[in-house]
This record gives C-alpha cells, sequence and structure tokens, in this order.
C-alpha cells in the first residue's frame, strides 16, 4: 500500500497487547518485516510499502521506507490503543539503516499523554545497519562535561549502536503515545531501512563515554597518521622537529627586529608600535618604521590544556597513580559559573588532569618554562607568524616577539543581559563601579608595560553581549531592550530614563511617539518593564533606542581610551574582539580606539561584517580569532568553523588570509589557537576541539604547519608598503576550500 499525498496511512497490526509494563530487558514491540504487535504506523509524505522487505548487502532483512520531498515527511508509530508503559525502559530501540551513500538528519520526537515531547536530531551514517536508541530523559554532551560527543555508532560486542548525543525535553515514560521520525525539507527523496522497534534497558550512553583517553590524552577508539604510540615516538619527533625548524628559520626573508618586512616602503620609526595610512590601504608600523602585518595566534600557552577527571575517571584509561611521577600533573579546580558557556554542563570543577604538561615531561624530560617559551617563539617564528595573541602566557613579554594584552575588567559594577550573554551580561558603563573596575584592571596590565616596545597594544574585554546586527528588532535593540526591562537602581536604565524624559518631559509625549498608553512615567521605572519593539508606524522607537545605544557604547568605550591614554600613553588600543555586535557600537569604538577588532568564524573575513560601514568609519580593522577545524584527528568537535578533513584546514586557512590581504582596511589576523583542545573538554567551558596547529601531544600537524608557512611567508608580496604615490600591490586568487560553517560558539 502506498501513500503518495498528505494524507496519513494508517496501517494496523492487530497481533498482540499493547499497554503491559515492560520488563528490564529490550523488547520488541514491532518488527516493520514481520509484524507481530499492535501499533498502527502513520505515514505523512512518505512511502511505506505494506510487505516489501529487503536484504541488505550484510544479509539482514529491512523493510524500506522514502521521505518524499516535503516540509516535513513523517512516520509516525503509536499503540493501537490506549498508550505505552516505558517506565522500567532507558531507551528506544529501532534498527535503522541509511538507504543513500551519505548520511542523513533524522529527527525524532517520543512523547506522552500528558504533551510532554523528547526530541532529538541523529546523523544516520552511511554503511550498515545499527540499532538507534534514544534515552528517555533528556541527554547531551554538556551532561558528560565537555562540547562534543565521541563519534557514533558505537560497536560493542560485535554490534553498532547508535545512541543519540543529544535529547531535549521531557516524557512521562509510563504513559508514552507516539514516536514519530522525520526528515526537515528534505530536497530529493531519501530513503531508510526499517526492522525491529521497541524499548531497550540499557541507553548505551555509559559505554558511549567510557574508556575515551589513552595515556597521552588521545581518543583511544581512533587512529590517524602523526598518532602518538609510545615515549620514543615523542621524543624522536621532537628532534625532527628540531632539524626542521632551524631549516625554516634560516630561509625566512629579511627582517627587522619586531618582524616588519624590509625592502619595500618604510615609515617614520618612533619606537611603538602604530598605525598610519598609506594610499588606500592602513598598515600597522613596527617600531622601527616597517610595515607590518599581524600574524598572530592565540592562547600560546601551556595552561589551557587541562581537562576534569573527577566523578568521570571512567573515561581515561590510564590515569597516573598518586604515587606516580606523572602524577605532579593533577590539579584541582572549580569553573562553575552563570553563563550561557556554562549552561547544563556537568563535571566543571574538582581534580583534573593536565595530559599536555605530562606529555611535555615525557618529551623533554621536565616541564621548564622558559624552555617552553623559547620554543613556542621558535616555531612561531619559523611557521611565518610574528604575534602572540590573546589569552598568551604572560612570560612571551620577555621573548622578543611582538604580543598583545587582553583588559579582562572584572567587579562588582551592575550588568545588563541582552540574550547574547555567552560570557555573561554587558557591564554597565554608567555605574561609578565599572570605572573604578576599568581604572585598576588598566593600571594593573600597564603597570610591567608602559615603555615595552613589544607590546602592540590592548583589547577592550571580548565577545561581550551588544546584541545582533540584522533584521530581528529584539536583537538589534537588544542592549536597549534589556535595560529598560531593568529596575532603576541600575545606573544604565537611570540614563535611559533621563534620556526619554529630557525628549519628552512626560508620559503623553511618550505615549504619543511610542504608540503605547502609559499612564505614569513611574510605571516605565518597574521592573520587567515591557518596552514596544520598533515599528515602522512608530519610527520614534527605534530612533531613541538608537540614541541610548549610542550614548553607551560612546560611555564604555571613552572611560577605557581615557584610562589607557593615562596609564599606557604609547601603545595601541585595539578594539573590543567583537562578535555579536550592533552598529553604535563599532561606531564608537572607531572614534575612541587606534584598531577595530573582530573575532570571525566564516570562510572569508568580510562575511558577516558590515563591510559598507567599516569602509566610512575608515579605521584599521584586526581579526583576532578565526580557525578551521576537523573532528578526524582525536578531539570530538570542528570548531566554530569546521571543514570535512584534515587536509582541508590549510587551503581553508590559505584562503581566508588572502582574502584579508585583499581587504586594505585589515591590519592583521589572529588564528585560534596554538594548541588542540582537551578531547575531553578544557576547564573553561568543556569545549573540545581539533583547531590547534599543536595536538595534545606537543606535536605539530605537519601538514597543516606546512599550508599555513606558505601561505604566511606569501602575505608579504601582497601587503608590503609601496613608496609615497605608488599603487599598492593586487592580491592573487586562490581556489575556495572545502567548508562547512557552524553557528555558534565562543572563546575565554
Amino acid at each position: 500500500m502506498l501513500s503518495t499525498s498528505k494524507r496519513p496511512l494508517v496501517l494496523a497490526i492487530l497481533l498482540g497487547l499493547s499497554g503491559i509494563p515492560l520488563a528490564a530487558q529490550a523488547e520488541t514491540l514491532f518488527n516493520f518485516v514481520r509484524p507481530l504487535d499492535a501499533v498502527q504506523v502513520t505515514t505523512q509524505d512518505a512511502v511505506l510499502p505494506s510487505v516489501t522487505a529487503e536484504s541488505t548487502p550484510e544479509g539482514e532483512i529491512l523493510r524500506r521506507l522514502t521521505f518524499n520531498v516535503a516540509d516535513k515527511p513523517s512516520l509516525r508509530l503509536t499503540p493501537q490503543s490506549g498508550s505505552w508503559d516505558w517506565s522500567a525502559a532507558e531507551a528506544m530501540s529501532l534498527r535503522i539503516q541509511s538507504a543513500q551513500d551519505w548520511a542523513i538528519t533524522v529527527e525524532v520526537a517520543i512523547e506522552s499523554a500528558d504533551g510532554k515531547v523528547l526530541t532529538s536530531q541523529v546523523a544516520l551514517p552511511a554503511g550498515p545497519a545499527q540499532t538507534l536508541l534514544v534515552p528517555l530523559a533528556a541527554t547531551s554532551p554538556n551532561a558528560h562535561g565537555m562540547r562534543a560527543a565521541p563519534p557514533v555508532p558505537l560497536t560493542r560486542d560485535g554490534k553498532r549502536w547508535l545512541p543519540a548525543i543529544q535529547v531535549s525535553g521531557e516524557l512521562d515514560r509510563s504513559r508514552v503515545t507516539s514516536v514519530t521520525l522525520s526528515l526537515n525539507k528534505p530536497a530529493a527523496a531519501q530513503n531508510i531501512l526499517l526492522g525491529r522497534f521497541g524499548t531497550s534497558p540499557d541507553d548505551q550512553q555509559d559505554a558511549l563515554y567510557e574508556g575515551l583517553m589513552d595515556a597521552y590524552g588521545q581518543y583511544a577508539r581512533g587512529d590517524w597518521p602523526g598518532k602518538v604510540k609510545s615515549d620514543e615516538q615523542l621524543k624522536k619527533g621532537a628532534a625532527d622537529e628540531a632539524r626542521l625548524l632551524a631549516d625554516w628559520t634560516a630561509k625566512l626573508p629579511k627582517q627587522d627586529a619586531y618582524g616588519g618586512w624590509i625592502g619595500g616602503g618604510t615609515f617614520e620609526a618612533t619606537g611603538f608600535f602604530r598605525t598610519e595610512k598609506r594610499g588606500e590601504r592602513w598598515y600597522l608600523v613596527t617600531p622601527e618604521g616597517h610595515p607590518f602585518f599581524s600574524l598572530g595566534v592565540n592562547a600560546v600557552t601551556p595552561g589551557l590544556s587541562q581537562t576534569y577527571v573527577e566523578g568521570r575517571e571512567s573515561m581515561f584509561k590510564a590515569l597516573p597513580e598518586d604515587n606516580a611521577p606523572l602524577a605532579r600533573h593533577f590539579g584541582q579546580g572549580d569553573d562553575r559559573a552563570d553563563t550561557d558557556a556554562n549552561q547544563g554542563r556537568a563535571f566543571n570543577q574538582g581534580r583534573w588532569y593536565d595530559f599536555y604538561g605530562a606529555n611535555l615531561e615525557r618529551t623533554y624530560g621536565g616541564n621548564d618554562p622558559q624552555r617552553w617559551l623559547g620554543h613556542a617563539v621558535e616555531r612561531l617564528r619559523a611557521w611565518g607568524f610574528n604575534t602572540v595573541g590573546n589569552w598568551s602566557d604572560g612570560g612571551f613579554s620577555g621573548q622578543r616577539m611582538p604580543y598583545t594584552l587582553p583588559l579582562s575588567i572584572r567587579g562588582d559594577f551592575a550588568t545588563i543581559r541582552t540574550g547574547f550573554d555567552w560570557w555573561g551580561g554587558m557591564p554597565d558603563p554608567f555605574d561609578p563601579r565599572f570605572a573604578m573596575a576599568a581604572e585598576r584592571a588598566i593600571a594593573i596590565a600597564a603597570r610591567d608595560h608602559r615603555d615595552d616596545p613589544w607590546l602592540i597594544g590592548y583589547f577592550a574585554d571580548n565577545e561581550l553581549a551588544w546584541g545582533g546586527h540584522g533584521d530581528d528588532p529584539k536583537a538589534r535593540y537588544a542592549l536597549a531592550y534589556g535595560t529598560l526591562r531593568l529596575t532603576t537602581d541600575v545606573p544604565a536604565k537611570r540614563a535611559f530614563l533621563k534620556q526619554l524624559r529630557d525628549k519628552y518631559r512626560n508620559q503623553e509625549g511618550l505615549s504619543k511617539a511610542w504608540g503605547i498608553e502609559l499612564k505614569a512615567w513611574e510605571l516605565m521605572e518597574d521592573p520587567g518593564f515591557e518596552p514596544p519593539l520598533p515599528n515602522p508606524e512608530h519610527p520614534a522607537i527605534e530612533e531613541d533606542f538608537k540614541r541610548f545605544q549610542v550614548f553607551f557604547a560612546e560611555t564604555y568605550f571613552k572611560t577605557i581610551a581615557d584610562s589607557l591614554k593615562w596609564h599606557a600613553p604609547n601603545h595601541l588600543l585595539l578594539g573590543g574582539r567583537f562578535a555579536a555586535t550592533v552598529p553604535e557600537a563599532v561606531e564608537a569604538c572607531a572614534r575612541y580606539c587606534d584598531v577595530i577588532s573582530f573575532n570571525r568564524y566564516t570562510p572569508e573575513p568580510q562575511q558577516g561584517l558590515d563591510m559598507d560601514l567599516l569602509r566610512r568609519l575608515d579605521k584599521p580593522l584586526m581579526l583576532t580569532e578565526f580557525h578551521f577545524g576537523s573532528q578526524d584527528r582525536g578531539p570530538f568537535w570542528g570548531g566554530v568553523m569546521e571543514v570535512q578533513r584534515e587536509e582541508d584546514r590549510g587551503p581553508a586557512y590559505a584562503r581566508f588570509l588572502q582574502k584579508a590581504a585583499e581587504e586594505p582596511l585589515i591590519v592583521g589576523a589572529h588564528w585560534f589557537q596554538y594548541l588542540d583542545q582537551p578531547a575531553t573538554g578544557r576547564l573553561l567551558d568543556g569545549e573540545n576541539g581539533h583547531l590547534g596547529l599543536v595536538a595534545i601531544t606537543d606535536r605539530p600537524w605537519q601538514g597543516f604547519v606546512e599550508s599555513v608557512r606558505k601561505a604566511n611567508l606569501a602575505l608579504a608580496k601582497v601587503i608590503d608598503a609601496p613608496q609615497a604615490g605608488e599603487p599598492a600591490p593586487k592580491a592573487v586568487e586562490s581556489p575556495p576550500p572545502a567548508a562547512s560553517g557552524k553557528e555558534e560558539g565562543g572563546k575565554p
């Protein structure tokens, strides 16, 4: 029986009983090949032949389901009557296989009689059949302390299991009424093969996360080129690398002491880094007066590689005994924080282990900080980099390599939630405590660096929650909207209300302009006041929101700029490392900062930026975070900007850098980050990405590093400053990489 219309098809199989509680063992409710129990099968924009089954290449008999092209083609399974009692079960189970040569994302929804729903998206891979297991309670990699889960399917006891790794919602297990499989807007018909449907007493979550890491902190179940198998391999790799670094360093082009290019145009030497525009292009200029494009790397430090082990020791196959020499790399921490970055994360405190530190000791016989710093500088220079970026070890200030520093302003000042609060709410610049905290942070940061010519400059905090630049007015004006919802003990709200009072005088004027009925001005002072969203009928709302956001952003950046001019007059203010932002913040940054900085996770740096606005502002730009990661070298997350394979990272890097060179405003690009993150999640927020130039074993990813070096050294031909009056050189096109972007994220 076929169904090609949107009318439901019902197959009632009337053998067996429903509504009987299950014992604590796997139980089949329905078999698509040999139906034995009472289940209704309903299709919507999908085709399920009534009796046809087929043999897979592995000899298994399964039944084909075709999802047609539609918004939401689906298959729904329900009891013949009543509901299922799955109280004794831990997972829904379904034998399933993709009938395509590619993975298919299947959406699963399990509903109970009280309207509660569990939902999950499952990447059904190409290949042999496996048993899909959807836990009957919410779960996620965060519940296991990490951003991304280990690869699935999981092979255990000779069987292939596909445990769902992200399940959201709630369910009354005693009254389950339906299970629905669907696809979201398939562009072409998609086919899957189905077998037994039922429940399981084991959701395989423990098995999925058990025994993940080997003694070196590498993923134990996988293999790849360069995976470390012995201490001897580590030592030989270090010796081979030392010879290569010496050769590469000897072949570097001629540079001044600070990494500026020699042989082209020159500038006035002032003894400190500065910016200058020549022709149509902006330049960073070294203290010796040579053009400098800041090629940097973030998080060049051994201090971000620990991972929590307490409470999840079963993940690690070979942690050292407490009395063993490598036990010195255990420590204690507490990263509990009320931020979106930590929401729902477990295992964020207690005992941790530093696999990277242990691997350094295995390789070099100890952990000498000065040896490590010198080796990192040698690597960066040989690879064509010239800047130590944000979040790096403080010891680089004495290593004779240009570096940057963050101004991390912390205090008890008020904050405003905007909905973009990955690292917390926006600091309230109208709060006197913010000005004091900024003064304190800047004084401390500048104390030992005031006259250091190797310091390029300071960043004004990181990825603050300014809002979203787009068509959604609630995102675009999230800062103004969020401020009006607060109480009047928040200084920013008092500042906003004063602006409105000065303009409208009373509630009648405001009501008319905003199209609302405000009976008393004091009602705006109440917590939770719901301001209207900007709309075409009442343009004054948008004007007032925008005016406040300008006031807010200018107060913020002016506070920092004024303090920095006093404490560090010789160094640049490098902007706010924008992620989510609004034009008012960018414009204020341009007014008070020497450089505007953005963290960009896109195939090309210009994507997602308002380049028309930036060109009108005509200020130098720095791309202070970008990366391209993959999932085929151990860590489970491919980063914010993911490519398919390790081999694609190099071309993606070269393409990004080439596009940066084409833009006359851009004066630097900083890669995030030096090291891969721990596969079981870093301490801060559980991120566990393969993003690094270097593995957790301290072995560089050689193919990627070679591509990076080639791209870095080629940049001088594009960026080198012309003499006055000469046209600037043009960039050469390179082929685009195979990249697939992923939204969301955030860095320390």
